[in-house]
């Protein structure tokens, strides 16, 4: 399967880098206004290949990405120290404006893949811009954020993050809600596990681990300007589920019709993820007051989206 990246920054470089080192993808493509950047990039990544796969990674136009199966969309803006997710909503939604047009012309069957933030945003507007079904503009909303969640928990747990069930939902940014209640461990309720290993789950412990998962971007992009390789496996997860018809639950953002009343709005819920790109939503039990909170980032990313005009 070929897969395109638009984008050869550091973000699509590394989603780039972690599909050829997976072996998911017959062929990379990597497309960048800086083609030398996007040479270099697939120069850089194909030395690695030998090692691992046998995935041929490549820089071109936009026309080289002509049967692409998914286009990963990692163009725009980078985030500022300090910028919050939101504010990136203007300068990238420009971008995206010339980016998806490009795609479609070569590409009008792709599955297209959003990892520029806004996430949320972004996959929204390009869900506007391209006229394609919800299912088939798939952003990676809070793919990342929930892998953090079971890492910490996993952490605090003594348990493998692979066998830790939980979820973030809502923005990939500040209003994201931590779904604490149906977080499971194997069969096991958090407090059940929690109880039997002996590392009980107290409002302090919560507190750190909630800290963890909401602030993480901010402190990598503070001590290193960016974050790019969870995001770039967390990219390379959603080919793998797509590429092999897994049928995979996983955290993406896609337009949905209506959350607690919130209409016609993109965020993160499970969703059933294969080779025709979202199949299905899987909306979670959740408490009142989760439930509550999901409904304001809800509202929170229909009020943004609702200020641009395309």
């Amino acid at each position: 399967m070929k897969v395109g990246i638009v984008g050869a920054g550091m973000v699509g470089s590394s989603a780039g880098y972690a599909l050829a080192v997976m072996g998911l993808a017959s062929t990379v493509v990597l497309v960048d206004h800086n083609h030398d950047l996007a040479v270099a990039q697939a120069e850089d990544i194909a030395h690695a290949v030998p090692f691992m796969s046998s995935t041929i990674v490549e820089a071109a136009d936009y026309d080289g990405l002509v049967g692409a199966k998914v286009v990963i969309l990692a163009a725009g803006v980078s985030q500022k120290p300090g910028e919050t997710r939101l504010a990136l909503l203007e300068r990238n939604a420009a971008v995206f404006k010339d980016v998806v047009g490009k795609v479609l012309s070569v590409a009008p069957e792709a599955i297209l893949l959003i990892a520029s933030n806004p996430v949320d945003i972004m996959t929204q507007i390009t869900q506007r811009i391209s006229g394609l079904p919800a299912g088939r503009v798939i952003g990676s909303g809070t793919i990342l954020d929930t892998a953090r969640f079971r890492s910490l928990l996993g952490r605090h747990l003594g348990i493998s993050p692979q066998s830790v069930h939980a979820y973030v939902l809502g923005e990939h940014g500040d209003s994201e809600v931590l779904a604490w209640s149906n977080a499971k461990v194997g069969s096991l309720s958090l407090a059940e596990i929690a109880a039997q290993v002996g590392s009980p789950i107290t409002r302090d412990v919560r507190a750190r681990i909630d800290d963890g998962v909401r602030n993480a971007a901010y402190k990598i992009i503070k001590g290193k300007g960016a974050t790019y390789y969870g995001i770039g496996a967390g990219l390379a997860r959603i080919v793998k589920a797509i590429a092999r018809d897994q049928h995979d639950v996983l955290t993406v953002s896609c337009v949905m019709p209506e959350v607690g009343g919130v209409r016609d709005v993109a965020l993160s819920i499970p969703r059933v993820i294969g080779v025709d790109g979202i199949s299905a939503d899987l909306m979670p039990d959740l408490s009142s007051e989760e439930f509550e909170e999901l409904e304001k980032s809800a509202q929170l990313l229909k009020d943004s989206v609702e200020s641009i005009a395309l």
